[in-house]
């Protein structure tokens, strides 16, 4: 059965629900892990995309929530979300959703219907209902008792191979199970992902992540912060799940040694104590969040860059977006065996190392020639937008079939998703 014919289940629906809009546009509610900000991920990639492709596209992207009891447990001052804001560049069809997050999940199901609420009242006030929902969070899963739309979950990480209270986890199977079970389409963006999760969702689709190739292959200017003397770059979100914060720190005091530097370019998640341990250490910077345009500029003019990422079941589900970064700038590479690098290991281009190697690979690199490497074929988001785009029509065209609703959406390039079984 190709993916063009696969079944599509319908959300389940309760008396409470509200309809699917019926409409000519595609009205699209999306959850989303990350905030729209200047840190560009795949969600702002793929709804870039697809809302410029298409004006009859308008697309809610709802952000995390901030969260006023943590920050207060944690100590700092209360956030409140930045409620309902129109984003820029869009013509008005991309609205951007913060709620707040007043109470505690382990209170009872009472927070998850505050802010259920709250994004109610976003769309009621336009006078919008969605036509699709579009997971990517699915802590947002009990969504799926409010609209009748036809679902989508994107699964970008196994969230329930990371380190998680047991409470959390218990909570994240749940949800993952109501997604799975309910949503029209299932997408995963990695082999290991679908892998994992075929045999629930044989008729899954794998949509892998990529890069702007255009962008990053346009020469930049070497960014003003890049420390004087060589540079091995890492950029990415810092966080424990994917860090190995020891390894940072050991490659930071061999490139100390030398008079290199180990610059670590992105949002940093970690532990105030983790955040500690390499501020002080030697030959490590942490530069912080620097925005998408930037980027390039890190990578360009980078000796090495690196990935000192922790081998655990969490990182063998990722589809890591440097992985096609790296790629694009044609620098050389040093990784731990972790997935998506792994196999696309080419040495002195692409080397894999192990922990206790990494550190002197790493500065072997650094000495070492640069040999010119220009790779042809990097994958680029305008072709996983069209990809994205094939899933969302085919399910926006079930619904049209089942209920006479006929929303559309452009038909793009034909694209063929590999069948479950493996073959064409």
């Amino acid at each position: 059965m190709s993916a063009e014919t696969r079944i599509i289940r319908t959300a389940r629906s309760e008396p409470h629900t509200e309809p699917a809009s019926a409409d000519s546009s595609l009205t699209i509610l999306l959850f989303s892990l990350e905030p729209w900000d200047t840190v560009w991920r795949r969600n702002q990639y793929l709804v870039d995309g697809l809302v410029r492709a298409d004006d009859s596209i308008r697309v809610f992207f709802v952000e995390p929530p901030s969260d006023i009891a943590h920050d207060v447990l944690s100590g700092r001052r209360p956030r409140f979300g930045s409620g309902t804001r129109i984003a820029d560049g869009y013509d008005g069809r991309l609205t951007l959703i913060q709620p707040t997050k007043w109470l505690p999940r382990v209170l009872g199901p009472g927070a998850d219907r505050m802010l259920q609420s709250s994004v109610r009242r976003a769309l009621r006030r336009v006078g919008s209902t969605p036509s699709v929902l579009w997971f990517n969070d699915p802590r947002w899963a009990s969504m799926l008792t409010v609209y009748s739309a036809p679902a989508l979950y994107d699964m970008t990480d196994d969230w329930l191979a990371a380190r998680r209270t047991d409470r959390e986890h218990d909570r994240l199977v749940r949800d993952e199970d109501a997604l799975m079970q309910t949503c029209g389409a299932i997408v995963v963006c990695s082999v290991g992902l679908a892998t994992s999760r075929r045999s629930s969702r044989p008729d899954l689709v794998t949509i892998p992540n990529a890069v702007d190739v255009e962008r990053y292959r346009q020469p930049a200017s070497r960014p003003t912060d890049l420390p004087d003397g060589a540079c091995a770059v890492y950029a990415g979100t810092l966080h424990e799940d994917r860090i190995d914060v020891d390894l940072v720190v050991r490659t930071g005091a061999a490139l100390s040694a030398i008079g290199g530097t180990c610059v670590l370019v992105g949002p940093n998640a970690l532990t105030p104590e983790n955040t500690q341990r390499l501020v002080l250490s030697p030959g490590v910077l942490m530069l912080g969040i620097r925005p998408y345009e930037a980027i390039p500029g890190y990578l360009q003019h980078a000796e090495v860059l690196i990935v000192p990422h922790a081998v655990t079941p969490f990182t063998e589900s990722l589809d890591p977006i440097k992985l096609y970064e790296y790629q694009a700038v044609d620098r050389p590479v040093v990784s731990t065996p972790v997935a998506g690098f792994r196999e696309n290991e080419q040495p002195g281009t692409l080397d894999i190392a192990s922990a206790a190697d990494f550190p002197a690979r790493v500065v072997e690199a650094l000495q070492r020639p640069t040999v010119a490497h220009h790779r042809e074929h990097v994958p680029d988001w305008r072709c996983r937008v069209k990809q994205f785009a094939a899933v969302l029509r085919e399910l926006v065209d079930q619904r049209r079939r089942s209920s006479h609703i006929s929303p559309s959406l452009p038909h793009p390039v034909a694209t063929r998703h590999p069948r479950s079984d493996g073959r064409p």
